[in-house]
This record gives structure tokens, C-alpha cells and sequence, in this order.
């Protein structure tokens, strides 16, 4: 009773396509689905991108164009994805996709001191570089008439067109679910974030597609390991809950407007 929207945040929406409307049938959903330019060198465990296309236009048709964003991240360079190939993808995925998405998100890779041994082949990426890339896609983006903004604590691109907003705001969730909400700070996740907070379920270390730009796995054989300790009968995403373990309820609230509230909505 305290669940204004569920979001969901995906590179592969495929296995759960036949039974998403027992969740869409129940409550407001949001959905992200990341689709980027990189194969299987960078994203070995990812549908390629025709295949991610396909399933990307089926759940859109499901849950309505209204309910998803494309995720077009992290923005990287390396000899063999460079900035036109990215304005050349960008531009093929946008056509594919066109009239079936709410907006586009996109952010540039993060540096990481482990990718320095498991991604030798990044390129640092320059302000010039990310001024540039922002001009072309803000350019594609304005010619297919969708709202693009930036992710996290990224530069302002205002110029080219691009949005600065949260990826996950009580504006983008309400004006999908025709929700209103009470006016509330967006406190974020990290510095420069401005998202509402929300409650997440997940795990680190647990994503077994190996994307070599991952912050989330410590390394890909861990990732593996705590992925087959999944038991659908379970409680808990990861293996089993034990007698030692302490068990603490989350501090859940609404923040939908007390007359949606009071509509049942929540």
C-alpha cells in the first residue's frame, strides 16, 4: 500500500515480456532500457542491438510509449567505438525506436581505477570530446523531435538542446501515470544526482552480462558465482536468509498527493 510506481531498469526486458502485465495490471510502472552502440567485446552477455531493438518496441507496445526511456549509457571511446561511430548508432537506434519512447538518457563512463587492468583500451574522454559528442547527438535528437537529457553530475549541454534533469523524477513518474505528487526536494544518490529516492532491490556483484565498464561487480567471476545462488523460493535476491541475519523494516512512505492518495492510487 505504499508503492506509488515500480521502475525498472534493464539491458535485456526479453524473459519477462510474457508476464509483465501481471505487474503493469497491479501498479504504475516506469521502465529504462539501456541499448548502446557496443558488441560483444564490451558487452559479452547483452542482446546485440537489432535483437535489443526488437524487445524494446514489444515492451514498449505492451506498457505504452509514455512509460519508457531509452538509456543510451555510458558514453565511451575506445579505437573501435569512436565519436561517429556513436553518431551513427545513436542515430540508427533513434530511427528504429522512433515515436516509442518518453525521452532518452544518456551519461558519459565514469573512470575507475580497476579499469585501468579490465579496460585497457578506454580512451580518456576530454571536454572537448564531450562537448562534441553532446552537440551531435543533441543535433540527431532535435531532428527526431525527443527529449534528451544528461544523467548524474554531468556538464550543462543546454546549448545543444539536451535537458538537465534527474532520470528518475516525480515529474517523469507522475506525467507517465497521469500521477501528481507533492512537491518534494530530489535529494539524489550521489553528488550531482537528482533523483527522488526511492527503495531499491537488487544486489551488487550479481549482474552476470560482464560489461567491461561495470562499477557494479567487483569482477565478473563473482558476479557469476553469487547469480547461481539465486533461489526463486527465497526472500532474499541472493542466497538465503540466516539465523544470524537481522531483519529491519524499511521506513516506507507515499508521496503521492493526498487526493490521488485518497484514490487509491498508492
Amino acid at each position: 500500500d505504499k508503492i506509488d510506481c515500480i521502475i525498472f531498469g534493464s539491458k535485456n526486458f526479453a524473459p519477462v515480456l510474457e508476464r509483465i502485465q501481471e505487474i503493469t495490471d497491479k501498479f504504475h510502472t516506469y521502465f529504462y532500457y539501456t541499448i548502446t552502440a557496443y558488441g560483444k567485446d564490451i558487452e559479452p552477455g547483452v542482446p546485440d542491438i537489432d535483437a535489443s531493438i526488437e524487445t524494446f518496441l514489444r515492451l514498449s507496445d505492451i506498457v505504452g510509449a509514455q512509460r519508457i526511456a531509452w538509456r543510451y549509457d555510458p558514453i565511451l571511446l575506445t579505437e573501435k567505438y569512436t565519436i561517429q561511430r556513436h553518431f551513427e548508432t545513436f542515430a540508427y537506434i533513434a530511427n528504429r525506436l522512433a515515436g516509442k519512447f518518453d525521452r532518452c538518457i544518456f551519461s558519459f563512463v565514469e573512470m575507475y581505477k580497476k579499469h585501468e587492468i579490465n579496460f585497457p583500451e578506454l580512451i580518456s574522454l576530454t571536454n572537448e570530446d564531450k562537448s562534441k559528442i553532446a552537440a551531435g547527438i543533441g543535433k540527431i535528437a532535435s531532428e527526431h523531435g525527443f527529449i534528451l537529457q544528461t544523467c548524474g553530475p554531468e556538464e550543462d549541454y543546454e546549448q545543444f538542446g539536451i535537458h538537465t534533469s534527474g532520470c528518475v523524477t516525480l515529474d517523469i513518474l507522475g506525467n507517465a501515470n497521469g500521477l501528481k505528487f507533492r512537491r518534494l526536494k530530489h535529494k539524489g544518490f550521489r553528488k550531482g544526482c537528482h533523483c527522488i529516492e526511492s527503495r531499491d532491490i537488487g544486489a551488487l556483484n550479481s549482474c552476470p552480462n560482464g560489461c567491461k565498464y561495470c562499477y557494479a561487480n567487483k569482477t565478473p567471476q563473482i558476479a557469476r558465482e553469487n547469480y547461481a545462488l539465486h533461489d526463486s523460493n527465497s526472500p532474499l535476491l541472493i542466497g538465503h536468509l540466516k539465523p544470524t541475519d537481522r531483519l529491519e523494516a524499511g521506513s516506507q512512505k507515499s508521496f503521492l498527493a493526498k487526493s490521488d492518495s485518497e484514490k487509491g492510487n498508492a
